[in-house]
């Protein structure tokens, strides 16, 4: 009966995952897609129609964290309508070797090179035989104050889309052609779209426009339903007023499907992680555990000393020796944090049992299938996942503190086979710890917050797959040490690189 249920379960993932991709190919449809050849050998991509008249230029940057397969919903729905459209990797991002740098704080160090960035490749679509020399900026959150400032300088822009905007460039005078964009979740982005719109007219609302995209000066705001930071890359709203917004800027009338991708990018992860089950089910069963059963005085020390110990531990110590922003602080915090507990458990007989021979191929196998697998489908969907070399470094750093906090947390929980409060209960100190890290030193490790919902994220995704495999195997160590690899991975492919020289 088992064996039957996997393979209906494989049959069905599988149908599923092809169903998924094909409709996901199918934003493709008619277009050439290739590489941009970009002065700095910044990695672009260029997005076009196979045929067709010249066309303006819309070149889009992602924000911070980003990378160009975050943007492609726009990328997709903009060349359908048959634009030119240029999409890149900011320095330090996505599959770019050379790191960020200059000053953070100053509109002259780090925001002027980016800036510099975007205008090389600007000018490289510029020159595009499918061109015809007008030009429009499109940004996403760190990148909407990139855009709004260079449509400013050369090669200024015809018109500006900035999404989740936050730039203090917005003028009443400038930029002359203005869409802002915000989901309805992001509460002070939204105060931020209205306040650019009221600029022009105090009494304007979300949805009113100010003026004539065609001639300019204009300016609109469109509040996105029911999403937020990263959603609003997803949205029906956000995309078909970036079309239109720009159609209209351009005195052009568009047709072309839009990319609806976020449901069905949903629906392949899902069913990506789902093949996971039947695969689990191929490994070796477990014999009976060694390992003493922790009661709930145990488990709650294991779990509550080092998330509180952690944080206050690291506070006064300096933690700069990866060439990413935090991920140095991220894989002491993950390290102390495994030992710590690992320490109990041993302290408490947890451990017994838990290292046969079996367990580091099954930990490797559970490792493959992480990254090769899921993170295949991620790198082409949704965000960069294939790392260049220089970041490999801080993928083994990383893998010093998530290999130990992984291993601790999948023995802890029972790698998902125990109560479910008490892996709600060990997973949430952890986040509560990295919260307590940032308001202890907010300056230094702000960028923290940016990662939080990749962890949450990686336990939805990879926490079940935890669970699959102990439960087969009994061997809670083989899921936490292959699944420590795999966040390593996405953590070090995620945050930015960083020279502070």
């Amino acid at each position: 009966m088992e064996m039957l249920m996997r393979i209906i379960l494989t049959i069905l993932t599988s149908a599923i995952m092809a169903v998924s991709i094909w409709q996901l190919e199918a934003d493709r449809a008619g277009l050439s897609i290739a590489p941009l050849d970009v002065e700095g050998a910044t990695p672009a991509t260029l997005y076009s129609t196979a045929q067709g008249e010249p066309a303006p230029v819309v070149v889009i940057a992602h924000g911070f964290a980003g990378s160009r397969q975050l943007m492609e919903p726009f990328s997709l729905t903009l060349a359908q309508a048959g634009y030119v459209v240029a999409s890149f990797d900011f320095e330090g991002h996505g599959r770019n070797p050379r790191a960020m740098s200059g000053n953070v704080d100053s509109i002259d160090g780090t925001t002027r090179l980016l800036m510099d960035e975007t205008a090389r490749v600007a000018r490289a679509a510029l020159a595009h035989p499918r061109s015809d020399g007008r030009l429009a900026y499109l940004g996403h959150s760190m990148a909407s104050d990139i855009v709004v400032r260079q449509a400013l300088a050369e090669p200024a822009g015809d018109a500006v889309v900035a999404i989740s905007m936050f730039s203090e460039a917005v003028s009443v005078e400038e930029p002359r052609n203005l869409l802002v964009i915000a989901g309805e979740w992001e509460a002070r982005l939204v105060e931020e779209a209205l306040r650019a719109l009221r600029q022009i007219d105090p009494d304007a609302e979300a949805g009113d426009t100010t003026g004539d995209p065609a001639t300019g000066p204009a300016r609109r705001a469109v509040i996105a339903p029911q999403v937020e930071h990263v959603g609003v890359l997803y949205s029906a709203t956000a995309l078909e007023a970036a079309r239109d917004w720009l159609d209209a800027s351009f005195g052009r009338e568009s047709d072309g499907p839009v990319a609806l991708r976020g449901g069905w990018i949903a629906l392949l992860l899902a069913a990506t992680v789902a093949l996971g089950w039947p695969l689990a089910r191929a490994l070796p069963a477990g014999g009976p555990r060694h390992a003493e059963p922790l009661n709930n005085r145990q488990f709650l020390v294991a779990a509550l000393v080092p998330a509180v110990a952690v944080p206050l531990v690291l506070w006064p110590l300096e933690t700069r020796f990866l060439p990413v922003l935090v991920a140095d602080y991220l894989a002491l915090h993950l390290g102390l944090y495994g030992l710590i507990s690992l320490g109990f458990l041993a302290r408490w007989g947890a451990l017994r049992g838990q290292f046969p021979a079996r367990v580091w191929w099954i930990a490797a196998a559970v490792a493959v299938f992480g990254i090769a697998v899921v993170g295949g489908v991620i790198d082409r969907y949704v965000a960069s996942f294939l790392p260049h070399p220089g970041r490999l470094v801080v993928i083994a750093g990383l893998a010093l503190g998530a290999i130990p906090f992984m291993l601790g947390d999948g023995l802890l929980t029972g790698g998902g086979t125990g109560r479910l409060w008490r892996m709600l209960l060990a997973r949430g100190a952890f986040l509560a710890s990295l919260a307590l890290a940032v308001a202890l030193d907010f300056e230094a490790l702000f960028f923290l917050i940016i990662i939080l919902p990749v962890i949450v994220l990686f336990f939805l995704l990879f926490g079940t797959m935890s669970g699959w495999v102990g439960r087969r195997t009994g061997l809670p160590a083989a899921a936490g040490l292959g699944l420590g690899l795999v966040l390593a991975w996405a953590l070090g492919v995620t945050f930015p690189m960083f020279d502070a020289a």
